[in-house]
Parts: structure tokens; C-alpha cells; sequence
């Protein structure tokens, strides 16, 4: 069956769609060898697809994994990092980050930490990312000072970023201390640095930022992951993840970009 080269590269856990689509673009794909467009297609079990010159093979295909990492802080959040710094696949072990193509699922600012997902299903990594198919993530956030139920059902309603207004949020007080507060947060989406910039822009600037939760996986359950821990999702968390998207009948447009809290 013929399907785009994007989606058959992202299959084969060698990179996530929106990279697959770089490499393409870059002149890295070769389709019986002739470098292929974006937006062309190709069947596996047919044609010759080769990635920096090398063939992928039905074969080869690596079987789907699904993680779920503690972040802790000073970990960027990519696969490479040009500056040296430690990423989340430095976290892992050498048989889950050689040769899998696992990567991570969205991003945390480098000093953000808590739940991230990590994957080498590269089509559910796309439309996990894709603002149109939005998760609740939930967020246990320190603020500066002690911002009363006015600012609070502001940031609810919905501020405006960029000429764009956010969608509505879930914030409520956790508890005060000194001169700052907890709150709970809860979005269906992740502007760059969505969170900090509205806590700046309302006038409580973040101190802290943690991610405890993305839909129902927790950091919490079945038991506490520690800070640079890691395990591999169960199944009923894969199927909650899939159960999110129609992986097989849904094309969305390409022309997004990710964003970091």
C-alpha cells in the first residue's frame, strides 16, 4: 500500500514525522534511488527507500515503544544537542536509545521538569504534538506573590499570546507559602513556553514549573517515579494514548510548530 514517505519513515521509528519531513527536504531521501519531495509516496513492499543512503526494510522495522520519563532539570529535551548539554535520551539505557529511533513527544523547557513521554512511533508522535488533537496535560506550578481569584479566572478565560487568545484553562490554588504559591494547571495545549509567559504577563512570574501528569498517565501511578526515571508505559496507557486519534484516518495540515512549557 502506498502511503508518504513522512508517514513510512516515522513508522519505521528512524525519526518523527515533522523530522522525516526535514530530511526530506533536505535531500536526504532517495526513492529507487532518485531524491524524492515532500508530499510523494512509496510502498515498502515494493520500492527501494533509502535514508542518507541507506535502505529501509519492512524488516527492520523496530518494535513500537512507549516511555515515560521523569524529567529533571537541566535535561533539554531533544535527541542531539549542539551546546553538549545532557538530553533525555542521555537517561536512558543503551538498548532503549541505540537504534530505536525513540524520541520525545513534545518538550519540557530545560528547567521544567516532570512527566514526559518518549516513543519511536513517529505517526503518534505527530498527532499527539498537533494543536487539534489536544491532551490535558497537568501542571504543579510555583508563582511568584499571590494572585487573587480575579487574575485567576482571567488566566481561565484565557489571555492573549501573539495576537492569540489561549484556550480556556483549568488553574485553581494548591497552597501558599511565603511569598508564593502552588497552582494546579491543566491545558489542552503547548504554546512555546505557554505557561511562563502568561504568569509573566498576569504578573506572577513562574519560580518553579512541574509536569505531573499528561492525560491519565501520571508520574504517581502505578508507583512514584523519581527524578531521572523512567518506565515503560502499560498497556492500558498505550491504548488510552490511541484511543486519543484516528492514526489511520486523519491528515493534518504540516505547517505547525512545537512548543515547550
Amino acid at each position: 500500500m502506498a502511503e508518504r514517505l513522512q508517514k513510512i519513515i516515522s513508522q519505521w521509528g528512524i525519526a518523527s514525522r515533522r523530522q522525516a519531513e526535514k530530511m526530506i527536504l533536505a535531500g536526504r531521501v532517495r526513492l529507487n534511488g532518485v531524491v524524492v519531495e515532500l508530499g510523494q509516496t512509496a510502498n515498502p513492499e515494493l520500492d527501494r527507500i533509502e535514508v542518507d543512503g541507506k535502505p529501509i526494510k519492512p524488516l527492520n522495522r523496530p518494535q513500537h515503544l512507549y516511555i515515560l520519563l521523569h524529567k529533571p532539570a537541566g535535561v533539554v529535551s531533544t535527541c542531539h544537542d549542539q551546546r553538549n548539554r545532557k538530553t533525555v535520551l542521555d537517561l536512558l539505557p543503551p538498548e532503549l536509545r541505540q537504534g530505536q529511533g525513540v524520541h520525545p513527544v513534545g518538550r519540557l523547557d530545560a528547567e521544567s521538569t516532570g512527566a514526559l513521554l518518549l516513543t519511536n512511533d513517529g505517526e503518534l508522535t505527530f498527532i499527539l504534538t498537533h494543536p487539534r488533537h489536544c491532551i490535558p496535560k497537568t501542571y504543579h506550578v510555583w508563582v511568584e506573590g499571590h494572585p487573587p481569584k480575579s487574575v485567576l479566572e482571567v488566566w481561565r478565560r484565557g489571555v492573549v499570546l501573539d495576537g492569540r487568545k489561549t484556550l480556556p484553562a483549568q488553574v485553581r490554588i494548591l497552597k501558599q507559602q511565603n511569598d508564593q504559591t502552588l497552582l494546579e494547571i491543566i491545558l489542552r495545549e503547548g504554546r512555546n513556553r505557554q505557561i511562563r509567559r502568561v504568569a509573566e504577563q498576569l504578573g506572577y512570574p513562574v519560580v518553579h514549573l512541574h509536569r505531573t501528569a499528561i492525560g491519565s498517565i501520571c508520574l504517581n501511578r502505578p508507583g512514584l517515579l523519581l527524578a531521572g526515571d523512567y518506565r515503560l508505559l502499560e498497556e492500558f496507557e498505550i491504548d488510552f494514548l490511541q484511543n486519543q486519534v484516528n492514526i489511520t484516518s486523519i491528515e493534518v495540515p504540516t505547517n505547525i510548530k512545537e512548543g515547550s512549557v
